[in-house]
Protein backbone atom coordinates (compact mmCIF):
# COMPACT_ATOMS: atom_id res chain seq x y z
CA UNK A 1 0.00 0.00 0.00
CA UNK A 2 1.18 3.74 -0.94
CA UNK A 3 1.07 6.23 2.18
CA UNK A 4 -1.15 8.45 -0.29
CA UNK A 5 -3.88 5.64 -0.06
CA UNK A 6 -3.70 5.05 3.73
CA UNK A 7 -6.00 7.11 6.35
CA UNK A 8 -7.29 6.28 10.17
CA UNK A 9 -10.61 7.49 11.60
CA UNK A 10 -11.23 8.11 15.52
CA UNK A 11 -14.41 8.67 16.99
CA UNK A 12 -16.35 9.88 20.27
CA UNK A 13 -13.10 11.46 21.89
CA UNK A 14 -14.76 13.28 23.96
CA UNK A 15 -12.22 15.60 25.03
CA UNK A 16 -12.80 17.40 28.49
CA UNK A 17 -10.18 20.00 29.96
CA UNK A 18 -8.79 19.30 33.03
CA UNK A 19 -9.46 23.14 34.07
CA UNK A 20 -13.02 22.24 34.12
CA UNK A 21 -12.77 19.58 37.20
CA UNK A 22 -11.09 19.26 40.92
CA UNK A 23 -9.89 15.91 41.85
CA UNK A 24 -13.11 15.05 44.07
CA UNK A 25 -15.85 16.73 42.06
CA UNK A 26 -19.06 15.24 40.93
CA UNK A 27 -17.40 14.96 37.67
CA UNK A 28 -15.52 11.22 38.82
CA UNK A 29 -19.44 9.72 39.75
CA UNK A 30 -20.58 11.45 36.59
CA UNK A 31 -17.50 9.08 34.63
CA UNK A 32 -18.75 6.17 36.88
CA UNK A 33 -22.06 6.03 35.01
CA UNK A 34 -20.67 6.24 31.35
CA UNK A 35 -19.14 4.12 28.99
CA UNK A 36 -15.50 5.66 28.35
CA UNK A 37 -12.77 6.98 30.67
CA UNK A 38 -13.30 11.17 30.53
CA UNK A 39 -10.70 12.24 33.12
CA UNK A 40 -7.79 10.52 31.68
CA UNK A 41 -9.09 11.47 27.83
CA UNK A 42 -7.04 13.94 26.84
CA UNK A 43 -3.91 11.06 28.01
CA UNK A 44 -6.20 8.41 25.70
CA UNK A 45 -6.28 11.08 22.85
CA UNK A 46 -3.02 11.54 22.85
CA UNK A 47 -1.57 7.82 23.16
CA UNK A 48 -3.71 7.39 19.88
CA UNK A 49 -2.22 9.98 18.32
CA UNK A 50 0.64 9.17 19.21
CA UNK A 51 -0.10 5.40 17.22
CA UNK A 52 -0.82 7.29 14.41
CA UNK A 53 2.24 9.55 13.77
CA UNK A 54 4.43 6.15 14.46
CA UNK A 55 2.99 5.09 11.17
CA UNK A 56 5.20 6.44 8.14
CA UNK A 57 2.65 5.26 5.76
CA UNK A 58 -0.09 8.14 6.58
CA UNK A 59 -0.29 11.40 7.31
CA UNK A 60 -4.20 11.25 7.32
CA UNK A 61 -6.60 11.30 10.21
CA UNK A 62 -10.44 11.57 10.69
CA UNK A 63 -12.16 12.62 13.58
CA UNK A 64 -15.84 11.50 13.36
CA UNK A 65 -18.14 13.99 15.56
CA UNK A 66 -18.22 14.35 19.34
CA UNK A 67 -15.25 15.50 19.54
CA UNK A 68 -16.00 16.93 23.03
CA UNK A 69 -17.73 15.84 26.00
CA UNK A 70 -20.16 18.73 26.79
CA UNK A 71 -19.52 21.69 24.45
CA UNK A 72 -17.70 23.95 26.39
CA UNK A 73 -15.36 26.48 24.81
CA UNK A 74 -12.40 25.48 27.33
CA UNK A 75 -12.32 22.14 25.67
CA UNK A 76 -12.64 23.05 22.14
CA UNK A 77 -10.23 25.25 22.13
CA UNK A 78 -7.82 23.31 23.76
CA UNK A 79 -9.07 20.07 21.40
CA UNK A 80 -8.28 22.46 18.62
CA UNK A 81 -4.98 23.05 19.81
CA UNK A 82 -3.95 19.56 19.84
CA UNK A 83 -5.39 19.62 15.70
CA UNK A 84 -3.51 22.40 14.84
CA UNK A 85 -0.06 20.71 15.99
CA UNK A 86 -0.49 17.57 14.41
CA UNK A 87 -1.33 20.22 10.87
CA UNK A 88 1.72 22.11 12.00
CA UNK A 89 4.13 19.01 11.61
CA UNK A 90 2.05 18.26 8.10
CA UNK A 91 -0.56 16.19 8.55
CA UNK A 92 -3.83 16.36 7.53
CA UNK A 93 -7.00 16.62 9.50
CA UNK A 94 -10.57 16.30 9.31
CA UNK A 95 -13.32 16.12 11.10
CA UNK A 96 -17.36 16.58 11.33
CA UNK A 97 -18.85 17.71 14.55
CA UNK A 98 -22.21 16.48 16.29
CA UNK A 99 -24.87 16.71 19.30
CA UNK A 100 -21.96 16.18 22.28
CA UNK A 101 -19.81 19.28 20.57
CA UNK A 102 -22.52 22.56 21.39
CA UNK A 103 -24.91 23.61 24.25
CA UNK A 104 -28.81 23.71 23.76
CA UNK A 105 -29.31 27.11 23.58
CA UNK A 106 -33.13 26.63 24.11
CA UNK A 107 -33.35 27.03 19.41
CA UNK A 108 -33.17 23.28 19.24
CA UNK A 109 -34.02 20.08 20.98
CA UNK A 110 -29.68 19.50 22.29
CA UNK A 111 -29.99 19.65 26.34
CA UNK A 112 -26.23 19.32 26.68
CA UNK A 113 -24.81 22.23 28.93
CA UNK A 114 -21.29 23.53 29.40
CA UNK A 115 -20.29 22.95 32.86
CA UNK A 116 -16.81 23.04 35.31
CA UNK A 117 -17.48 20.86 38.18
CA UNK A 118 -16.21 21.84 41.80
CA UNK A 119 -15.71 20.08 44.80
CA UNK A 120 -19.11 22.35 45.93
CA UNK A 121 -21.08 21.39 42.89
CA UNK A 122 -20.84 22.57 39.04
CA UNK A 123 -21.48 25.75 37.63
CA UNK A 124 -22.34 27.11 34.10
CA UNK A 125 -19.22 28.16 31.87
CA UNK A 126 -18.67 29.37 28.64
CA UNK A 127 -20.38 26.95 25.70
CA UNK A 128 -20.05 27.20 21.42
CA UNK A 129 -22.99 27.56 19.96
CA UNK A 130 -24.04 25.21 17.03
CA UNK A 131 -24.30 28.31 14.41
CA UNK A 132 -20.15 28.72 15.75
CA UNK A 133 -19.08 24.92 15.10
CA UNK A 134 -18.50 25.32 11.37
CA UNK A 135 -15.85 28.76 11.65
CA UNK A 136 -14.06 27.36 15.08
CA UNK A 137 -13.43 23.75 12.83
CA UNK A 138 -12.87 25.83 9.33
CA UNK A 139 -9.43 24.74 9.04
CA UNK A 140 -10.28 20.60 9.75
CA UNK A 141 -12.10 20.40 6.71
CA UNK A 142 -13.81 22.74 5.31
CA UNK A 143 -11.02 24.53 4.14
CA UNK A 144 -9.61 21.99 2.18
CA UNK A 145 -13.11 20.87 0.11
CA UNK A 146 -14.47 21.47 -3.09
CA UNK A 147 -17.81 21.71 -1.40
CA UNK A 148 -19.74 22.52 1.77
CA UNK A 149 -23.64 22.24 2.66
CA UNK A 150 -24.46 25.98 3.61
CA UNK A 151 -27.84 24.01 5.69
CA UNK A 152 -25.14 21.36 7.77
CA UNK A 153 -22.01 22.62 7.47
CA UNK A 154 -21.30 18.84 5.60
CA UNK A 155 -18.09 19.20 3.13
CA UNK A 156 -16.65 16.61 0.24
CA UNK A 157 -13.30 16.78 -0.74
CA UNK A 158 -10.37 14.86 -2.77
CA UNK A 159 -9.06 12.82 0.28
CA UNK A 160 -6.65 10.81 -2.38
CA UNK A 161 -6.35 10.79 -6.26
CA UNK A 162 -9.27 8.83 -7.50
CA UNK A 163 -10.68 8.73 -3.70
CA UNK A 164 -13.77 11.68 -2.33
CA UNK A 165 -14.42 11.72 1.34
CA UNK A 166 -17.83 13.31 1.99
CA UNK A 167 -17.92 14.48 5.77
CA UNK A 168 -21.39 14.63 7.06
CA UNK A 169 -22.00 17.14 10.27
CA UNK A 170 -25.43 15.39 11.42
CA UNK A 171 -26.04 17.80 14.12
CA UNK A 172 -29.76 18.05 12.26
CA UNK A 173 -31.99 19.19 15.75
CA UNK A 174 -30.16 18.10 18.40
CA UNK A 175 -31.67 14.82 19.86
CA UNK A 176 -34.69 13.64 17.55
CA UNK A 177 -33.54 14.26 14.18
CA UNK A 178 -29.47 14.20 13.85
CA UNK A 179 -28.99 14.21 10.34
CA UNK A 180 -29.62 15.68 6.67
CA UNK A 181 -32.64 17.79 5.95
CA UNK A 182 -34.20 17.52 2.71
CA UNK A 183 -31.35 20.17 0.94
CA UNK A 184 -28.96 18.54 2.71
CA UNK A 185 -29.50 15.54 0.63
CA UNK A 186 -29.48 17.14 -2.43
CA UNK A 187 -26.76 18.61 -1.44
CA UNK A 188 -25.07 14.94 -0.73
CA UNK A 189 -26.61 13.40 -3.74
CA UNK A 190 -25.68 15.94 -6.02
CA UNK A 191 -21.54 15.54 -4.62
CA UNK A 192 -21.82 11.64 -5.12
CA UNK A 193 -22.79 12.30 -8.91
CA UNK A 194 -19.63 14.90 -9.14
CA UNK A 195 -17.66 12.10 -7.76
CA UNK A 196 -19.20 9.22 -9.87
CA UNK A 197 -18.62 10.94 -13.15
CA UNK A 198 -15.42 11.54 -12.02
CA UNK A 199 -14.57 7.97 -11.79
CA UNK A 200 -13.84 8.89 -8.23
CA UNK A 201 -14.35 6.16 -5.14
CA UNK A 202 -16.73 7.91 -2.83
CA UNK A 203 -16.34 6.61 1.08
CA UNK A 204 -19.16 8.60 3.06
CA UNK A 205 -18.44 9.68 6.91
CA UNK A 206 -21.11 10.60 9.69
CA UNK A 207 -21.31 10.15 13.35
CA UNK A 208 -24.45 8.79 14.00
CA UNK A 209 -24.67 5.52 12.47
CA UNK A 210 -27.37 4.59 9.30
CA UNK A 211 -27.59 0.55 10.72
CA UNK A 212 -28.35 0.20 14.34
CA UNK A 213 -25.68 -2.40 15.76
CA UNK A 214 -28.74 -4.61 16.99
CA UNK A 215 -32.15 -4.46 16.31
CA UNK A 216 -33.34 -4.04 19.14
CA UNK A 217 -31.23 -0.81 19.22
CA UNK A 218 -33.35 0.68 16.41
CA UNK A 219 -36.56 -0.61 17.58
CA UNK A 220 -36.15 1.30 21.05
CA UNK A 221 -34.14 4.11 20.33
CA UNK A 222 -34.49 4.67 16.69
CA UNK A 223 -34.09 8.50 17.29
CA UNK A 224 -30.36 7.51 17.81
CA UNK A 225 -29.45 6.55 14.35
CA UNK A 226 -28.94 9.17 11.26
CA UNK A 227 -32.02 11.03 10.58
CA UNK A 228 -33.36 10.11 7.39
CA UNK A 229 -31.08 6.84 7.62
CA UNK A 230 -33.57 4.79 5.61
CA UNK A 231 -33.09 7.67 2.81
CA UNK A 232 -29.42 7.62 3.11
CA UNK A 233 -29.76 3.46 2.19
CA UNK A 234 -31.71 4.25 -1.30
CA UNK A 235 -29.36 6.33 -2.06
CA UNK A 236 -25.96 5.01 -0.99
CA UNK A 237 -27.62 1.85 -2.80
CA UNK A 238 -28.63 3.77 -6.16
CA UNK A 239 -25.31 5.96 -6.26
CA UNK A 240 -23.27 2.46 -5.69
CA UNK A 241 -21.29 4.00 -2.47
CA UNK A 242 -20.00 0.81 -0.50
CA UNK A 243 -19.18 2.02 2.83
CA UNK A 244 -19.63 4.51 5.22
CA UNK A 245 -17.87 5.26 8.79
CA UNK A 246 -20.02 6.24 11.96
CA UNK A 247 -19.60 6.20 15.43
CA UNK A 248 -21.76 6.93 18.28
CA UNK A 249 -23.06 4.44 19.62
CA UNK A 250 -19.46 3.31 21.58
CA UNK A 251 -19.26 0.22 19.74
CA UNK A 252 -17.27 -1.81 17.64
CA UNK A 253 -19.77 -2.78 15.06
CA UNK A 254 -19.74 -3.52 11.05
CA UNK A 255 -23.05 -4.32 9.63
CA UNK A 256 -24.22 -4.81 5.66
CA UNK A 257 -27.15 -3.56 4.27
CA UNK A 258 -28.57 -4.97 0.81
CA UNK A 259 -31.79 -3.80 -1.01
CA UNK A 260 -34.08 -5.82 -2.73
CA UNK A 261 -31.71 -5.60 -6.22
CA UNK A 262 -28.70 -7.12 -4.05
CA UNK A 263 -27.07 -3.71 -4.03
CA UNK A 264 -25.53 -3.30 -0.72
CA UNK A 265 -23.26 -1.20 1.59
CA UNK A 266 -21.40 -1.75 4.69
CA UNK A 267 -21.92 0.64 7.77
CA UNK A 268 -18.48 0.62 9.96
CA UNK A 269 -18.88 1.79 13.39
CA UNK A 270 -15.94 2.46 15.35
CA UNK A 271 -16.34 2.30 19.34
CA UNK A 272 -15.13 5.40 21.39
CA UNK A 273 -11.63 5.95 21.69
CA UNK A 274 -12.00 6.34 25.57
CA UNK A 275 -13.86 3.37 26.02
CA UNK A 276 -12.09 -0.09 27.54
CA UNK A 277 -12.16 -1.55 24.03
CA UNK A 278 -11.40 1.72 22.39
CA UNK A 279 -9.97 1.38 18.70
CA UNK A 280 -9.72 3.60 15.93
CA UNK A 281 -9.80 2.20 12.18
CA UNK A 282 -6.86 2.18 9.81
CA UNK A 283 -8.43 2.07 6.14
CA UNK A 284 -5.89 0.80 3.21
CA UNK A 285 -7.37 1.65 -0.79
CA UNK A 286 -4.86 -0.37 -2.93
CA UNK A 287 -3.66 1.86 -6.16
CA UNK A 288 -5.92 0.52 -8.19
CA UNK A 289 -9.05 1.47 -6.47
CA UNK A 290 -10.56 -1.70 -6.75
CA UNK A 291 -10.25 -3.00 -3.01
CA UNK A 292 -10.48 -1.58 0.46
CA UNK A 293 -9.16 -3.22 3.72
CA UNK A 294 -10.12 -2.43 7.16
CA UNK A 295 -8.08 -2.95 9.86
CA UNK A 296 -8.23 -1.70 13.56
CA UNK A 297 -5.63 -0.63 15.75
CA UNK A 298 -5.80 0.24 19.92
CA UNK A 299 -3.89 1.21 22.55
CA UNK A 300 -1.72 -0.76 24.94
CA UNK A 301 -1.07 1.68 27.60
CA UNK A 302 -1.70 5.26 28.44
CA UNK A 303 0.91 7.96 28.77
CA UNK A 304 1.18 10.29 30.95
CA UNK A 305 -1.72 8.09 33.70
CA UNK A 306 -0.76 5.77 36.57
CA UNK A 307 -2.99 2.22 35.54
CA UNK A 308 -0.99 0.47 38.66
CA UNK A 309 0.11 -1.95 35.97
CA UNK A 310 -2.65 -2.47 34.28
CA UNK A 311 -2.95 -2.34 30.29
CA UNK A 312 -5.10 0.54 29.15
CA UNK A 313 -8.04 -2.04 28.52
CA UNK A 314 -8.05 -3.30 32.19
CA UNK A 315 -7.30 -0.10 33.27
CA UNK A 316 -10.60 1.73 31.61
CA UNK A 317 -12.51 -1.23 31.86
CA UNK A 318 -12.86 -0.94 35.70
CA UNK A 319 -13.85 2.97 35.76
CA UNK A 320 -17.17 2.84 34.97
CA UNK A 321 -20.73 0.64 33.83
CA UNK A 322 -20.57 -3.05 34.06
CA UNK A 323 -16.62 -3.06 34.34
CA UNK A 324 -16.73 -0.77 38.20
CA UNK A 325 -19.87 -3.35 38.76
CA UNK A 326 -17.96 -6.31 38.19
CA UNK A 327 -15.27 -5.11 40.00
CA UNK A 328 -17.39 -3.71 43.17
CA UNK A 329 -19.33 -7.25 43.78
CA UNK A 330 -16.80 -8.74 45.85
CA UNK A 331 -17.67 -6.07 48.12
CA UNK A 332 -20.88 -6.94 48.29
CA UNK A 333 -20.09 -9.91 50.75
CA UNK A 334 -18.50 -8.23 53.86
CA UNK A 335 -20.10 -4.47 53.65
CA UNK A 336 -23.11 -3.07 51.81
CA UNK A 337 -22.37 0.14 52.74
CA UNK A 338 -18.84 0.31 50.91
CA UNK A 339 -20.22 -1.56 48.09
CA UNK A 340 -22.96 1.06 47.43
CA UNK A 341 -20.35 3.75 47.71
CA UNK A 342 -18.33 1.94 45.64
CA UNK A 343 -20.79 1.54 42.81
CA UNK A 344 -22.31 5.17 43.28
CA UNK A 345 -23.42 6.35 39.42
CA UNK A 346 -24.03 2.72 37.76
CA UNK A 347 -26.86 2.64 40.54
CA UNK A 348 -28.03 4.47 42.84
CA UNK A 349 -26.72 5.27 46.00
CA UNK A 350 -29.64 6.41 48.04
CA UNK A 351 -32.01 4.23 45.96
CA UNK A 352 -29.45 1.07 47.19
CA UNK A 353 -29.25 2.63 50.88
CA UNK A 354 -32.70 3.19 51.32
CA UNK A 355 -33.51 -0.86 50.94
CA UNK A 356 -30.00 -2.28 51.56
CA UNK A 357 -31.77 -6.00 52.33
CA UNK A 358 -33.60 -6.25 49.54
CA UNK A 359 -30.68 -5.19 47.19
CA UNK A 360 -28.40 -7.81 49.32
CA UNK A 361 -30.16 -10.53 48.67
CA UNK A 362 -31.44 -9.67 45.04
CA UNK A 363 -27.56 -9.31 43.67
CA UNK A 364 -26.60 -12.45 45.80
CA UNK A 365 -29.44 -14.24 44.88
CA UNK A 366 -28.72 -13.50 40.94
CA UNK A 367 -25.24 -14.59 41.71
CA UNK A 368 -26.15 -17.67 42.96
CA UNK A 369 -28.01 -19.23 39.62
CA UNK A 370 -25.86 -22.25 37.90
CA UNK A 371 -25.34 -22.65 34.22
CA UNK A 372 -27.04 -26.29 34.87
CA UNK A 373 -29.76 -25.43 36.36
CA UNK A 374 -30.61 -22.75 33.18
CA UNK A 375 -29.49 -25.86 31.18
CA UNK A 376 -32.03 -28.24 33.06
CA UNK A 377 -34.79 -25.76 32.37
CA UNK A 378 -33.94 -25.26 28.41
CA UNK A 379 -33.18 -28.76 28.00
CA UNK A 380 -35.69 -29.35 25.37
CA UNK A 381 -34.67 -26.52 22.96
CA UNK A 382 -31.00 -26.70 23.95
CA UNK A 383 -30.01 -29.84 22.49
CA UNK A 384 -27.45 -30.65 25.31
CA UNK A 385 -26.90 -33.76 26.54
CA UNK A 386 -26.44 -34.67 30.49
CA UNK A 387 -22.79 -35.13 30.08
CA UNK A 388 -22.32 -31.63 29.00
CA UNK A 389 -24.89 -30.26 31.78
CA UNK A 390 -23.21 -32.26 34.20
CA UNK A 391 -19.84 -30.75 32.72
CA UNK A 392 -21.08 -27.26 34.02
CA UNK A 393 -19.84 -27.88 37.40
CA UNK A 394 -20.67 -25.03 39.66
CA UNK A 395 -20.63 -22.64 37.14
CA UNK A 396 -22.64 -19.72 37.21
CA UNK A 397 -24.80 -17.28 35.42
CA UNK A 398 -23.88 -14.06 36.71
CA UNK A 399 -20.33 -13.83 34.99
CA UNK A 400 -22.01 -14.89 31.70
CA UNK A 401 -24.03 -11.47 31.83
CA UNK A 402 -20.99 -9.53 32.66
CA UNK A 403 -19.28 -10.73 30.34
CA UNK A 404 -21.71 -10.68 27.27
CA UNK A 405 -22.88 -6.93 28.57
CA UNK A 406 -18.95 -6.01 29.01
CA UNK A 407 -18.46 -6.94 25.74
CA UNK A 408 -21.32 -5.33 24.08
CA UNK A 409 -18.17 -2.24 23.25
CA UNK A 410 -15.96 -4.16 22.20
CA UNK A 411 -18.22 -6.07 19.07
CA UNK A 412 -16.87 -9.70 18.60
CA UNK A 413 -19.35 -11.10 21.52
CA UNK A 414 -17.32 -13.80 23.48
CA UNK A 415 -19.77 -17.18 23.00
CA UNK A 416 -20.70 -18.26 19.83
CA UNK A 417 -23.04 -21.11 18.89
CA UNK A 418 -20.59 -24.17 19.85
CA UNK A 419 -19.86 -22.63 23.64
CA UNK A 420 -21.95 -24.14 26.11
CA UNK A 421 -22.73 -20.75 27.26
CA UNK A 422 -24.48 -20.05 24.13
CA UNK A 423 -26.49 -23.23 24.36
CA UNK A 424 -27.66 -22.79 27.72
CA UNK A 425 -29.07 -19.15 26.90
CA UNK A 426 -30.61 -19.93 23.59
CA UNK A 427 -31.98 -22.94 25.26
CA UNK A 428 -33.90 -20.68 27.88
CA UNK A 429 -34.73 -17.95 25.12
CA UNK A 430 -36.05 -20.53 23.05
CA UNK A 431 -37.96 -21.62 25.78
CA UNK A 432 -39.58 -18.30 26.63
CA UNK A 433 -40.16 -17.65 22.68
CA UNK A 434 -42.59 -21.04 22.74
CA UNK A 435 -44.71 -19.64 25.48
CA UNK A 436 -44.35 -15.99 24.18
CA UNK A 437 -46.30 -18.07 21.10
CA UNK A 438 -48.97 -19.05 23.02
CA UNK A 439 -49.76 -16.54 25.56
CA UNK A 440 -48.29 -13.49 23.97
CA UNK A 441 -46.03 -11.66 26.78
CA UNK A 442 -46.71 -7.75 26.07
CA UNK A 443 -43.44 -7.22 27.56
CA UNK A 444 -41.64 -8.97 25.35
CA UNK A 445 -43.81 -7.95 21.72
CA UNK A 446 -42.89 -4.09 23.32
CA UNK A 447 -39.20 -4.70 22.70
CA UNK A 448 -38.86 -7.70 19.99
CA UNK A 449 -38.51 -5.89 16.44
CA UNK A 450 -41.28 -7.36 13.84
CA UNK A 451 -40.56 -10.45 12.75
CA UNK A 452 -38.25 -11.68 15.16
CA UNK A 453 -38.13 -13.80 18.65
CA UNK A 454 -36.47 -13.34 21.53
CA UNK A 455 -33.74 -15.70 20.40
CA UNK A 456 -33.12 -13.28 17.19
CA UNK A 457 -32.75 -10.48 19.62
CA UNK A 458 -30.04 -12.01 22.07
CA UNK A 459 -27.22 -13.97 19.70
CA UNK A 460 -26.21 -10.95 18.36
CA UNK A 461 -24.72 -9.95 21.72
CA UNK A 462 -23.54 -13.82 22.09
CA UNK A 463 -21.50 -13.51 18.98
CA UNK A 464 -21.01 -11.96 15.72
CA UNK A 465 -23.43 -13.34 13.17
CA UNK A 466 -23.38 -10.11 11.36
CA UNK A 467 -20.49 -10.37 9.29
CA UNK A 468 -17.94 -12.08 11.48
CA UNK A 469 -15.37 -9.85 12.35
CA UNK A 470 -16.34 -6.65 13.99
CA UNK A 471 -12.42 -5.24 13.94
CA UNK A 472 -12.03 -6.05 10.18
CA UNK A 473 -13.74 -5.69 6.57
CA UNK A 474 -12.09 -6.06 2.95
CA UNK A 475 -14.57 -5.64 -0.12
CA UNK A 476 -13.92 -4.37 -3.76
CA UNK A 477 -15.38 -1.22 -4.88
Amino acid sequence: MSKAKRFYILTDTHYYSKQNYTANSGYRRRERGDQIALLAGPEIFASFIKKFLADPDSDTLLITGDLVDNGDVVSHTEFREKLKELADAGKRVFVTTATHDYCGMGDDENFFKASKYTDEGNESIEPLRKADLAAFYHDFGPAQSDSVDPESGSYSLKLFDGVRLIAINDNGNGRSHCGLFDEGFKWLEGEIDKANAAGERVLLAVHHPVISPWDIYGKLVEFELFGGYKRLWELMCEKGVKVIFTGHTHVQNIRKYTDGKGRYFYDVSTTASGSAFGKMRRVDISDDLTRCDITSVGIETIDGVDTHGLSATEYIYGLNFIGLLEKSLPILKYDFHEFADSVDGVLDKNKLESHPLLWKTGLKAAQSVRLSLLARIGKKYNGMSKSEIKALGDKRFFPVVLKVAGSAQKGNGPFPPETPEYKVVTGVTKLVDALNAKIHIKQLDGIIPDGQTLTDVVEPFMYNNRTGDDDSLSFEF
